[in-house]
């Protein structure tokens, strides 16, 4: 503080009291002097104590700016004691640790240290106390709100009766979080997947192993080049467009990509591509990442191909048949024109899969797809058939026409041209194994228009046409029309009302005489007949073919075998018939089941019916079909007493190879030979034949369908025994035929 000034009075009394005391006096001075002296003296004084003055001052300003240094320093500053207690810290170490600083003295530090760190923290510290080192050292920290940051921590040993150490705490969380960043990113660049950087032009100026390992291409042959050094061929232009179209727009494209190694080998990639903007928002780099997924295209496309394509001739199956044909629909109902469906079926293949085996007529199947794929398609200029083929399995192939004519005559003759031609393709001689194979085909064609009918009807519809072309000889095709869909309707009523013929009692037999030469009865023949209470008599060729496809065969040949055998029993109490044979015919698929001898034992048990009275009547069709089956079957049957007859011999395959190894005991000559046997020569060399084969075999020969003199006449001319026909009785129900033996 500034001195008050003092007064003359008090100065004269100053130097007067100086006179007084000072020593003996030197020569005399004025009282002017004097005061002028003092004057100065106390001018001094003050300019002293103004200088001791501005020294507190600075001194004040000195430790304030301290005290700021310290407390708002860009670090926090602390001193623990030896036992790790805060015993100073400053403002900023304070926020680091997110507490108010008087909280904070004589807590232990180490309470801020995330856990992961303690341990190590607490070593350290006290090697440093104890050894007096500088430690320097990275910690994750807590605040006391239990955010956690990363500090860098410099703690140096402060010597004293009480060893202190002083620490500088530093946030460095932006700077370890980028170092983590940095470390991720290069281990992510040297990962399993390819990383190829380009600068914005497309230049590559850096990739990784593993571009090198999936590549083929080390980093000084990729580093200046652009990926078009990797292109495969299969991608278009448009392709390639589109991708780059994405970077600009989204600053991404992510994608499946077929790409070429530096061998030359192609393979496929999941390819993700990035671009790198700068701060102004420029595109400065692209980075693509990819890796190999060729084994997973592989497999997906196996399964695709297991799912939709058929193993043996790698046509479309019917399940994409379906889908295709659904497309197919949908094209014709928007464009208007016509389409069709052929479904197409080889003409008797089962008998080179019995007579060659199953590998041969694989094989065959195999060279018709090839056919339908490639002869029928060179110069067809009518239609599209491509993938449009299809295999729905055994000889089974369904072609779809598209884009035929708007007007359905011109469209049925349209594909009716193609219809011609698969037949006539697929009718030239097949080459199987060195061995020549004449093949024909039968086909069946509907069109379509729209989706006014399903895919499944449309199948139905040529699948009907097929059965006609069948029925009208093979080797030829038909057109479906609302006719056949009225037949298939019926049919299916027709099933209906057989599945219960047997359990409401509407099936007959009935029973046609077998003569010898002398017109004596030596037996019958029992066919099946079915008296419906609506329908009438139905004949057997309308629902003995229903029978056989639906399976109902089954029962109802149970029930004949029973019937007979009960009859065979009946008749064995009377004299005139105990001696007669009855023939009984039975169905292919009532002869090849597993328990069929087991059946045929417990109805002749049941009944009681003397076994050499039964006579069963099999097909050549039946017999050639696994021969080596048929006669252990036949053997085993015969072991039991009953006797076997060949029905409609000579129009199979005859051989006499099976034929003379077959346990038969007669031949029965089918009647269309009979029919013109006093007119044609050669039915009549026919005739002659197998009566000549049957005796050489030690056979009965009977024949069927005798219905003249002349026709009996020339049979017994040539040695036929037994004769059945009209000429002696037609079939007739039980008590005609017996009232008939009684005349």
């Amino acid at each position: 503080m500034a001195r008050k000034p003092t007064s003359p009075a008090a100065l004269r009394a100053a130097a007067e009291a100086q006179l007084a005391d000072a020593p003996a006096p030197a020569p005399a001075r004025s009282a002017e002097d004097l005061l002028h002296e003092l004057q100065v003296h106390q001018i001094e004084l003050e300019m002293q104590n103004e200088a001791l003055r501005q020294a507190q001052v600075e001194l004040e300003e000195s430790r304030d700016r301290y005290v700021d240094l310290y407390d708002f320093a860009p670090v926090g500053y602390l001193t623990l004691s030896h036992a790790g207690l805060i015993e100073q810290i400053n403002l900023t170490g304070a926020a680091l640790l997110g507490e108010v600083r008087k909280k904070l003295l004589g807590r232990r530090f180490d309470r801020h240290i995330a856990p992961e760190d303690r341990d190590r923290w607490q070593r350290q510290f006290l090697r440093s106390v104890r050894q007096g080192d500088r430690l320097r050292c990275d910690l994750a920290l807590q605040r006391g709100d239990g955010a956690r940051f990363y500090a860098h921590l410099d703690c140096l040993p402060l010597s004293g009766a009480e060893p202190q150490v002083r620490i500088s705490l530093s946030d460095i969380s932006e700077r370890h979080h980028a170092e983590e960043e940095l470390r991720i990113a290069a281990i992510a660049f040297e990962s399993q997947e390819g990383i190829m950087v380009s600068d914005a032009h497309g230049v590559i100026v850096r990739v990784n192993h593993a571009f090198t390992r999936l590549t083929g291409y080390r980093a000084d042959e990729a580093i200046g080049q652009t990926p078009k050094l990797l292109r495969s061929g299969r991608h278009d232009k448009a392709f390639y467009d589109r991708m780059w179209q994405a970077l600009r727009e989204k600053g991404y494209w992510q994608g499946e990509m077929w790409n070429k190694r530096k061998n030359g080998k192609i393979y496929a990639e999941w390819l993700t591509i990035s671009a790198v903007k700068s701060p102004e928002g420029e595109t400065t780099h692209y980075v693509g990442t990819f890796s190999e997924i060729t084994q997973n295209k592989e497999a997906q496309a196996e399964i695709h191909r297991l799912a939709y394509y058929d193993a043996l001739t790698h046509l479309p199956n019917r399940r994409l048949l379906m889908d295709r044909l659904g497309q197919a629909l949908a094209s014709s109902s928007r464009s208007g024109s016509h389409g069709a469906v052929l479904f197409i079926d080889l003409d008797n293949f089962k008998t080179l899969n019995d007579t060659r085996g199953h590998a041969v007529g694989d094989l065959l199947l195999g060279e018709v797809a090839q056919r339908l794929q490639t002869g029928v398609r060179e110069g067809d200029t009518i239609s599209r058939l491509g993938d449009t083929i299809s295999r729905l399995g055994g000889d089974e192939f369904v072609v779809v026409l598209e884009d035929l004519s708007t007007e359905a005559p011109e469209a049925a003759a349209q594909a009716k041209l193609v219809g011609e031609k698969v037949r006539a393709t697929l009718a030239q001689p097949y080459d199987l194994e060195g061995r020549a194979f004449h093949c024909t085909a039968s086909l069946g064609i509907t069109l379509f228009q729209s989706h006014e009918e399903s895919v499944e009807a449309l199948l139905k519809q040529a699948d009907l046409a097929l059965y006609q072309a069948k029925d009208a000889g093979r080797n030829c095709l038909r057109f479906f029309d609302p006719a056949m869909q009225s037949t298939l309707d019926e049919s299916s009523a027709l099933e209906a009302d057989l599945r219960l013929a047997v359990p409401r009692g509407q099936l007959q037999l009935h029973y046609q005489p077998q003569v010898d030469s002398m017109r004596r009865v030596i037996g019958a023949e029992a066919l099946l007949r079915w008296r419906h209470p609506q329908r009438g008599l139905v004949a057997p060729d309308v629902f003995i073919p229903l029978a056989e496809e639906t399976g109902l065969i089954l029962p109802i040949g149970r029930w004949v075998l029973e019937t007979a055998c009960a009859q065979i029993q009946a008749w064995s109490a009377h004299a005139a018939t105990r001696d007669l044979r009855l023939a009984v015919n039975v169905s292919a698929r009532q002869f090849r089941q597993a328990g069929f001898v087991a059946e045929v034992e417990q109805v002749l048990s049941e009944t009681g019916a003397d076994p050499n009275r039964l006579k069963i009547e099999l097909t050549e069709s039946l017999v050639i079909d696994n021969v080596a089956e048929t006669i252990a079957r036949m053997q085993a049957l015969k072991a039991l007493g009953i006797g076997f007859s060949m029905d409609d011999f000579g129009t199979g395959f005859s051989s006499l190879s099976y034929l003379k190894r077959l346990p038969l005991d007669q031949l029965k000559i089918d009647r269309s030979f009979v029919f013109d046997l006093a007119t044609d020569p050669n039915d009549a060399a026919i005739v002659q034949t197998i009566i000549t084969m049957g005796h050489t075999l030690g056979l009965d020969v009977i024949a069927e369908g005798v219905e003249s003199e002349a026709q009996l006449a020339r049979l017994d001319q040539y040695g036929c025994a037994h004769f059945q026909g009209f000429l002696f009785s037609r079939p007739l129900p039980l008590e005609a035929f017996e009232a008939w033996l009684c005349k």
